[in-house]
């Protein structure tokens, strides 16, 4: 039997990060992964499959929308090949994942294909897709096993009418009108998508608002944005029953004010969140405990109620976030060879990839004021930027917020253009505990999006912003 310091159960972010850094460290390490590729849900079914549509999509939307304000003149009619743009999307899944394949590699960290099961806390069986198995056993077990899309109970997904993101990143022609459930990240991301291609789209969502763990003036702005590209809102309304009619599909829900609203499209699909997967792990044999929202329960080194057996990413507590995982998989390698490293998850950032892009770190201004906390708040719109006007990206804002007595940033919230690489920007400041009025007297090149960030700083130190 094959023995290992460390083996992984998962080849996600947080699994291969976690691998990497154990080989990194000196130890003889191992990663099962149940599918025929690495990179678990974000690199084959998630962020960067959505993303190639994101990008896809957005250059044909420019090119039907924005181009001839450019001095762009294109002849004849532009044409979507939606099929080659799937396949573009393919082309760039298929590279990232053999990318991992050569750092696994390249970092002598051995895989194993096939189920991995817990037979006892030292003792995992591999089941792979032959039907053999073997088994493997290691010093030191992590968990990092993802999540899988959640649904609501009265909901069959069918996966070709009625669906996840997952079959919506590869559906082989434009709906006509989509009906997206819940008005998260994921929903509005392929949302958008399907929007810039043709599709008529409609939101429903139980919430009063869309994006409903970000600031409230995100989720304001957000939809107003999208609301201008004609995408639907329904909030408040709770749905009670998706039926498939032929190719069909009709959605109920009732109102906030209780009243029956019935929707009619041809595609549904399906976003109302991600659950923890730990489907066939068997993780009572290793007498590893779940919580009671079906996550591995864990303490603040992310160790389980077994000592030498660790969980991290999605399959935890805390933001299913890709980074996220990466963080706590290169936490956890460095605790097993005994370091001391630590994670401030309050400074881990949060992204949504339409366009404007939305980012934020640290407090919302709801959370502040729940926690009576005095502060104040600089916010500078995108618009007043000359790089803004010059792109014709003009909506959106920065908003600080600040300790009142100590101006020191408690929280950064941002939509705009290029907003997900912004957001780092205010991750560093705040890792150093910077105040306002540090980030005010720092140089930012012009003309950038970034001056946004500098701009919305002086807004929050007395209120002395240059250009608005």
């Amino acid at each position: 039997m094959s023995q290992f310091d460390v083996a992984i159960i998962g080849s996600g972010p947080g699994g291969y990060v976690a691998a990497i850094r154990c080989a990194q460290l000196g130890m003889k390490t191992a990663i099962i992964e149940k599918y025929s590729t690495l990179g678990g849900t974000c690199l084959n079914v998630g962020c960067i499959p959505s993303k190639a549509l994101l990008d896809s999509s957005h250059h044909y939307e420019d090119a039907v929308k924005h181009f001839e304000e450019h001095g762009i003149e294109i002849p004849g009619e532009v044409k979507i090949n939606l099929e080659k743009m799937i396949g573009r999307k393919q082309a760039v899944v298929d590279q990232t994942t053999k990318g991992i394949a050569y750092l696994m590699d390249k970092n002598k960290i051995e895989v194993f294909q096939g189920l991995g099961s817990f037979k006892d806390a030292n003792n995992i069986s591999i089941k792979g897709s032959d039907g053999k198995s073997k088994s493997i056993e290691a010093k030191n077990i992590i968990i990092a096993t993802g999540s899988k899309p959640s649904s609501l109970p009265f909901i069959n997904i069918d996966k070709e009418r009625i669906i996840t993101s997952t079959e919506a990143l590869k559906l082989k022609e434009i709906p006509k009108h989509m009906i997206i459930i819940g008005g998260g990240v994921i929903g509005l991301e392929l949302g958008q998508v399907y929007k810039r291609l043709g599709a008529e789209v409609t939101v429903v969502e139980f919430m009063d608002r869309i994006i409903p763990g970000m600031d409230g003036a995100l989720s304001k702005e957000l939809m107003k944005v999208m609301k201008k590209q004609k995408v639907k809102f329904n909030l408040s309304h709770k749905v009670k029953s998706v039926e498939r009619k032929g190719n069909e599909v009709i959605v109920k829900a009732d109102d906030k004010k209780g009243e029956e609203v019935t929707f009619i499209g041809d595609y549904c699909l399906v976003s109302v969140g991600r659950r923890p997967y730990t489907d066939g792990l068997n993780a009572e044999a290793a007498g590893v405990k779940l919580d009671d929202k079906g996550r591995v329960a864990v303490n603040e080194h992310l160790q389980t109620n077994i000592s030498n057996i660790y969980a991290i990413g999605d399959v935890v507590k805390g933001a299913m976030l890709a980074h996220k995982a990466e963080e706590e998989g290169t936490m956890v390698a460095e605790i097993i060879a005994g370091q001391k490293p630590h994670i401030d998850y309050n400074l881990i950032p949060g992204v949504v990839y339409t366009w404007p892009e939305v980012a934020a770190v640290g407090k919302t201004e709801e959370e502040l004021k729940e926690a009576g906390i005095d502060y104040k708040v600089g916010q500078f719109p995108m618009r007043a930027l000359g790089r803004a006007r010059a792109s014709m990206d003009i909506d959106g804002f920065v908003k600080i917020l600040a300790d009142k007595k100590t101006d020191e940033v408690l929280g950064v919230h941002m939509i705009g253009a290029r907003c997900a690489d912004l957001i780092t920007e205010a991750v560093t400041a705040m890792e150093f505990r910077a105040s306002a009025e540090d980030i005010a007297r720092m140089s930012h090149a012009h003309p950038t999006y970034a001056e946004a960030v500098k701009e919305a700083a002086l807004a929050a130190t007395d209120d002395r912003a240059l250009h608005v």
